[in-house]
């Protein structure tokens, strides 16, 4: 029974975490297990800000770099003895970024971003394979880039489906297999990214590949819930719900499944697990073909820093057909990502991830072209199987600023 497990950085944020992970491991030893882990941590988010600070020729880069070392080693020393290869391995890791911060910047800042930022996941696989091995869980280590297989698109690659199948059943082992998420590599070996939180699509991947009985993506959480905690008191866990439900809930940016997950293992019906490593006998949730959710209650998605821009034709005319190509085709070229339209006679309004360097474009070159208004610092709720209690619910204290529904499903836009 072929297995994959993806762990998060959440779960071998620490050395208690990696323990704690190696005996959810040790309690599946008898399973074919395909093991994906992401980077350790916050690392992601660090080594994001080291890129930052090297594109802007700042120099607090190698400070930066050094609190990323410094997080790693102080693992290392709790785990291993300094004499041993794992020390090599991760210090060769962070001699790739430095040989990448020793030349100017990248002109296209996505290559960069993959280049540096995907080192965290080799860093934290090569340190859990190590230490699995060498607490009697013997495995093998895999380097997602010769196993999946990419276009050039960085930072958002779109996987070549074709040879990344042929890659990932030509690794034969008798033991269980470790790799990243997150990453791919392209025909010429450089390396690519998936996207945000794209480790849980790397699982999906390798799911449907090797046909896999089940996918378990473990988090801090018991399951999928019907609301953040952060947010909504007294959230619900989803026992069960439908592919077709997880795609809805996953497209409006449920935080739990990268959207990308759900779609290869539809299309093979492999049930999808989502498990809590804190307590990993709950059942958590199962999401698969031909169920009903269980409890139907509403769902709650939050959308925070969000930016709502208002588009219009500069000569006043309607909002036809050629005017939203051309947004359109701007948005595709910045891989901007909508999360809520609305089109009237004379505008078009999107809602947005307001992430400052794609959207100061965006507004830019909108502008050569159409009045373009504004409003920043907005909060987008989702939920799904709405009642006026759930939308008083989040209305509560709040400025209205747009709404928009549909049977199953309401999309507001707020202002705190």
């Amino acid at each position: 029974m072929s297995k994959v497990f993806k762990f998060g950085g959440a779960s071998i944020k620490d050395v208690e975490s990696i323990k704690n992970v190696s005996e959810i491991l040790f309690s599946h030893k008898n399973d074919d297990l395909f093991i994906i882990f992401s980077a350790m941590g916050k690392v992601t988010n660090m080594l994001e800000d080291v890129l930052d600070k090297y594109v802007n020729h700042s120099s607090e880069t190698s400070y930066l770099l050094q609190k990323v070392k410094d997080f790693h080693y102080s693992i290392l020393d709790n785990l291993f003895e300094k004499e041993e290869q794992i020390y090599n391995d991760v210090n060769n890791l962070f001699v790739e970024i430095e040989w990448v911060l020793e030349d100017d910047p990248n002109e296209n800042y996505d290559y960069d971003y993959d280049q540096i930022v995907s080192i965290g996941e080799l860093i934290s696989t090569k340190i859990m394979s190590s230490y699995l091995n060498k607490i009697g869980f013997k495995n093998i280590w895999i380097d997602a880039r010769d196993i999946i297989k990419t276009d050039n698109t960085h930072r958002f690659a779109k996987v070549n489906w074709s040879i990344t199948e042929k890659s990932i059943l030509s690794v034969k082992s008798e033991f269980p297999k470790i790799t990243q998420g997150f990453i791919g590599c392209t025909s010429e070996n450089f390396t690519t990214t998936l996207g945000r939180e794209g480790s849980d699509f790397s699982a999906a991947i390798i799911g449907y590949c090797i046909n896999a009985t089940e996918v378990v993506i473990w988090k801090d959480v018991d399951g999928l819930l019907n609301s953040d905690p952060r947010y909504f008191e007294n959230s619900e866990l989803l026992e069960e719900i439908p592919f077709t439900e997880a795609v809805e809930l996953a497209y409006f940016g449920a935080k739990v499944i990268h959207p990308k997950t759900i779609y290869p293992l539809k299309r093979k019906s492999i049930p999808l697990f989502v498990k809590s490593f804190i307590s990993p006998n709950n059942k958590g949730t199962i999401i698969k073909n031909d169920v009903e959710i269980t409890p139907l209650i509403p769902s709650y998605i939050v959308k925070e820093n969000q930016i709502l821009i208002s588009i219009s034709d500069i000569n006043l005319s309607f909002i036809v057909e050629n005017h939203l190509s051309e947004i359109f085709n701007v948005l595709s070229e910045l891989n901007i990502s909508v999360n809520l339209m609305q089109n009237s006679a004379a505008s078009f309004s999107i809602c947005i991830d307001n992430n400052k360097k794609r959207v100061s474009k965006l507004i830019k070159i909108l502008n050569e072209s159409f009045n373009v208004y504004f409003n920043d610092d907005l909060t987008l709720f989702t939920i799904r199987h709405y009642d006026e209690q759930a939308v008083d619910l989040v209305l509560k204290g709040k400025k209205l600023i747009l709404e928009q529904k549909s049977r199953n499903t309401i999309q507001i836009v707020v202002k705190q």
